[in-house]
């Protein structure tokens, strides 16, 4: 694997940091030491940070077992996934973002829009399959109706009203603005007062406005992405974090990026787990004009989990891996990296298989659960929230014991 000898299961599975630390460089020990002192990545510095990002070799040996002890020491030996469903309501969209392969124009032959009742069927199966949550998002058609996503909201509570909605990225609601007028804050207000419960963090990519200008020109700025985001926070509508990376980004921008959330996060509270989202390239535009490289290598795949647990240490303590972009092999790793969420079920995803992703549209929760074991470490379903967990029966993949309420 890339001359990454030491990168199997086996080896991550039974290295310790006190194992390795003799074969990493003196800086890097030391900044890696301070957070295993304190299981706060905070009080590392900025330079400290890209020290982390840099290496290469024993440093960066060191850096993914340094993680995965922190990940032990912060949230134990517990993987845990959602079962949850895509629901893709549209792909017709204007934005034109050169890294996606979903969207199409209105005229194209593929294109579709799901109607109210459709999208209640959608659920109540998702109800049926035994799903806690729908994550809802599409493209962004011309003349939507102006609260169109409200109701979408109200299909979906009036069809399950248990279920979790988790739905519309920052760009979806800088839209929804537009199309409503209202400010910003009135209208995540009324989203909620519909059903909404928590935000995707997605449409974030980079957070830096001259690689956003590259990526799609036509989307939302990075303050945008960061003011739906805050206030969204401050509405009681908490939020994943993501990042896109292997395209066109530099680890400085990783840095900035991590250390934007921590932030957020300081003020906030509002940020339930951070998920770095692996650019998939072979059918994008952005591939194809020659503007990004072939996505992350395995390196880079490693590197970006361990960071962020060892950064975000503290602060965001659930890295979750996109298994969907990584495949099993590198999830699993992933997972011995600093990792401790599988993600969700999904059971129709889309964006990622139309650009090139072979990993499929579905996982079951005993698939998730044979893997976890694989890797020796605890399965569990969660909600979306990290506030309950359910145990399968030992010996019993697929099976559920108690629920245990956690804080």
């Amino acid at each position: 694997m890339q001359g990454l000898s030491w990168c199997n299961r086996q080896t991550l599975q039974n290295t310790t940091w006190e194992d390795v630390q003799r074969r990493v460089s003196a800086p890097v020990k030391a900044a890696i030491e301070k957070v295993m002192a304190s299981l706060d990545g905070g009080v590392l510095s900025r330079d400290e940070c890209l020290l982390l990002a840099n290496s290469e070799g024993d440093d960066l040996f060191g850096t993914v077992i340094a993680a995965n002890q922190i990940r032990h020491r912060l949230v134990g030996d517990v993987i845990s996934y959602v079962v949850t469903r895509n629901i893709n309501f549209t792909n017709v969209c204007f934005v034109g973002c050169k890294f996606c392969a979903f969207s199409v124009g209105p005229r194209d032959e593929t294109a579709y829009f799901l109607s109210l009742e459709e999208m209640e069927h959608k659920c109540r199966e998702a109800e049926e399959w035994g799903a806690t949550e729908v994550c809802i998002q599409g493209g962004l058609p011309r003349n939507l109706p102006p609260f169109y996503y409200r109701d979408i909201l109200r299909a979906v509570k009036s069809a399950t009203p248990k279920m979790h909605a988790h739905a519309f990225s920052p760009m979806e609601m800088v839209y929804g603005v537009e199309l409503t007028g209202m400010p910003i804050r009135e209208y995540l207000l009324m989203l909620k007062e519909n059903g909404l419960d928590t935000l995707p963090g997605t449409a974030a990519e980079i957070l830096d406005d001259n690689v956003r200008h590259v990526l799609s020109r036509n989307k939302l700025t990075a303050a945008q992405w960061r003011e739906v985001i805050e206030t969204a926070h401050q509405c009681g509508i908490r939020s994943t974090s993501t990042m896109m990376y292997g395209h066109s980004e530099s680890y400085e921008q990783w840095v900035n990026q991590m250390l934007l959330f921590r932030e957020i996060q300081s003020c906030t509270g509002g940020f339930t787990e951070f998920v770095p989202l692996g650019f998939i390239h072979d059918n994008t535009l952005l591939f194809a004009q020659g503007l990004a490289r072939d996505g992350g290598t395995l390196t880079e795949h490693l590197k970006v989990h361990a960071l962020a647990r060892i950064v975000l240490a503290g602060s965001i303590n659930h890295i979750q891996v996109s298994w969907v972009k990584l495949g099993r092999e590198i999830s699993q790793l992933s997972l011995l990296a600093g990792a401790d969420d599988y993600g969700g079920t999904l059971f129709e995803e889309n964006i990622s298989r139309l650009a090139g992703s072979t990993a499929g549209q579905y996982t079951s929760a005993a698939e998730f659960q044979e893997r976890i074991l694989d890797l020796g470490r605890v399965p569990a379903q969660r909600n979306t929230l990290y506030t309950q967990y359910t145990y399968p029966a030992a010996g019993s993949a697929g099976s559920s014991g108690e629920k245990t309420q956690v804080a």
